[in-house]
């Protein structure tokens, strides 16, 4: 049995646990990331990227690169339920709180390859799958499936829904939310042609929207309520594909879109949330332990901010421990602060991630599933206030979710 000796592990090469790696990276201080894949992983094919990621992507140097790939969007247009009803639309590049407003549809593994490709080599270990966590005084033993022990004085769980880390800290599993999510792309050779506006519908107890990320690429989504009888479309492309086509009422320009989508580029999976409550009083962090992004608030997407805010957190993470290890201790030495002691700054500097993050956190997931239920539910009074007040609201609603800038780092 093999002990390796690290002093930051993350758990997940996730987008949180990318950018905490680099934040880190770009502040001088070394991590280890354990990804149980045997390579970076980049399901979910695109995601909306509002202002508060753009901070978070310009915080770590990364956004430039990522900004020339991607179409600006410039509009979000609504389209009604009611037959003939035209699409109400928003403008989206608007002033706000952070200068004007930058949404974008960026491509999941043209955004986790940027971020891996700034890491020093050798900082993402792969098929390194962690099984169980156990104390030793001050330090974490990380065991994994091969047989290693990691031996970490920090611990970062960025290990998505089903997190080992935030088992470990107390946390519940996941609840359902009661909806599925199915994605997928169409890749247009020639050029889509599609104007640079987010085109959304709800209604008849669905969600559906489509983006286009460049040129050539539409990234699709579409959420509903499964029957029991929808069980068996997890997992089967082609029926999740007929299913959208025969069973679903949806706006004809989506539609074309989700006929044009070859069926190996459509997933579809369960919703799951952080019960809000669980964020306000569960343990965040605890000693040298802490999780981040999916690990610590899984939400559904209807506000599009669990990746940006998964950016959010690596950022934020990265500047509190930085500057909990840099500190000084009443004018001592660094070589005489005993291990109690650096274990201290190391708790204090998680303890002020969790305060910073703990409100966002529960603000975000909150308004996620409220909006959701909203959005999907049906009847007579839910469906007046979707079609006469929703369409504009929303718009303002996520521009005001984004308003949100998680600071910069001090490279070193």
């Amino acid at each position: 049995m093999m002990e390796v000796v690290e002093d930051i592990v993350i758990v997940g090469a996730g987008i949180s646990g990318l950018t905490t790696s680099l934040g880190l990276h770009r502040m001088g201080i070394k991590s280890l990331i354990l990804e149980s894949s045997d390579s970076l992983r980049a399901a979910g094919f695109a995601l909306l990227t509002w202002t508060n990621a753009w901070k978070a992507l310009d915080a770590v140097g990364v956004a430039d690169s990522l900004r020339q790939q991607h179409q600006l969007i410039e509009r979000m247009a609504v389209a009604s339920a009611i037959p003939g009803e035209p699409p109400s639309e928003r403008l989206l590049k608007t002033e706000g709180k952070y200068g004007d407003h930058e949404i974008r549809c960026v491509k999941r593994k043209l955004l986790m390859e940027a971020l891996e490709r700034e890491l020093p080599s050798g900082t993402i270990r792969y098929s390194s799958k962690v099984v169980s966590i156990e104390e030793s005084g001050y330090f974490k033993l990380v065991h994994l499936a091969d047989g290693t022990i990691i031996k970490t004085k920090v611990l970062i769980g960025c290990d998505g829904v089903n997190s080992v880390v935030a088992k470990w800290l107390g946390f519940k599993k996941p609840a359902f939310a009661g909806r599925s999510a199915m994605r997928g792309y169409a890749d247009y050779k020639g050029g889509h042609g599609l104007e640079p506006r987010y085109l959304a519908f709800f209604g008849k107890g669905i969600r559906c929207g489509i983006l286009p990320c460049d040129d050539q690429t539409v990234y699709w989504f579409l959420t509903w309520t499964p029957s029991s009888q929808d069980g068996e479309l997890e997992g089967n492309p082609e029926k999740m594909k007929q299913f959208v086509l025969s069973n679903v009422h949806i706006p004809d320009q989506i539609k074309a879109v989700v006929r044009d989508t070859p069926i190996n580029s459509i997933v579809a999976s369960p919703l799951r949330y952080r019960q809000p409550w669980e964020l306000l009083w569960g343990n965040i962090s605890k000693g040298g332990v802490c999780v981040t992004g999916d690990a610590l608030h899984p939400m559904t997407p209807d506000i599009a901010q669990g990746g940006c805010s998964a950016l959010e957190d690596g950022v934020v993470l990265a500047r509190c421990i930085a500057e909990a290890l840099t500190e000084k201790l009443s004018g001592q030495i660094e070589e005489r602060i005993s291990e109690d002691e650096k274990f201290k700054k190391i708790e204090m500097g998680l303890k002020r991630y969790a305060k910073e993050r703990r409100w966002r956190s529960f603000e975000l997931v909150s308004t996620a599933y409220v909006v959701g239920l909203i959005q999907q539910s049906d009847g007579m009074i839910v469906n007046f206030i979707r079609e006469k007040i929703l369409s504009g609201f929303l718009a303002g609603l996520l521009k005001k979710r984004a308003e949100f800038s998680c600071g910069k780092l001090r490279i070193s």
